[in-house]
């Protein structure tokens, strides 16, 4: 069963920009309840239909599938609101690819910086522009951006 372990991280400056390429993400959620979420994602002009479950210390199961990006646009109209918008870069850092979203729109000022590892164990090197870690703060996750986004803070 494919599962996501991941560690979400605040940044602390923008060194991680320099040369720093990123890729345009639309998302939106069918579902946001805390056992499961369920997104509708548009990236690179292709489509995703994903499945999460509920989130066990930094683990949980997910599920993700590409699906016609004309099905996608039309499936985000029926999500909750507002939709995500955000640029997604991938910064090589040691032996760990960071993946930092630059939110837009009613989450606008919010940077977080995520790393997906094997293990919940495994070690692994902060870059310098790494700040505090917001793995457990529900109010990071995407799902709940949606509902309660970053500029209502």
């Amino acid at each position: 069963m494919p599962k996501e372990i991941e560690r979400k991280f605040l940044l602390t400056n923008d060194e991680w920009r320099k040369n720093a390429e990123g890729e345009s993400y639309k998302q939106g959620y069918l579902s946001t309840v805390a056992e499961r979420s369920v997104r509708i994602r548009i990236k690179s002009n292709k489509g995703f239909l994903t499945v999460k479950g509920k989130t066990t210390g930094f683990t949980r199961h997910e599920f993700e599938y590409e699906i016609p990006a004309a099905d996608a646009e039309q499936m985000l109209t029926m999500c909750v609101q507002p939709i995500i918008n955000k640029i997604r870069y991938k910064i090589k850092y040691d032996e760990h690819t960071w993946e930092i979203d630059e939110f837009f729109g009613e989450n606008q000022g919010l940077i977080l910086a995520e790393l997906e590892l094997e293990s919940e164990e495994q070690i692994f090197s902060k870059p310098p522009w790494i700040g505090n870690e917001v793995t457990g703060d529900p109010r990071y996750y995407n799902a709940s951006l949606v509902q309660n986004p970053f500029s209502k803070w």
